[in-house]
């Protein structure tokens, strides 16, 4: 009985996860960081890690890099 239900599982999170979706969900997380990072340098926000104060221009090259990883999701998401 365990084994039809995990089958089962697996069979719908196999058909949720296609290649298609994945990128999609992938390049929302980046758009979603490239904008909280757009939020940072223009608020003004500071961002401390480990006692370390971030560089807005650290933030500038992430706007960057993730809005870019951001659009391919969303290219090879249409296809």
């Amino acid at each position: 009985m365990w084994v039809d239900i995990d089958s089962k599982i697996k069979s719908i999170i196999q058909k949720m996860l296609k290649e298609k979706n994945y990128y999609l969900v992938v390049a929302t997380i980046f758009l979603i960081i490239a904008l909280l990072h757009l939020l940072r340098v223009t608020l003004g926000w500071s961002a401390v890690i480990g006692g370390w104060e971030l560089p807005f221009w650290l933030s500038w090259v992430a706007i960057i890099v993730a809005s870019y990883l951001a659009y391919e999701g969303f290219k090879f998401g249409k296809k």
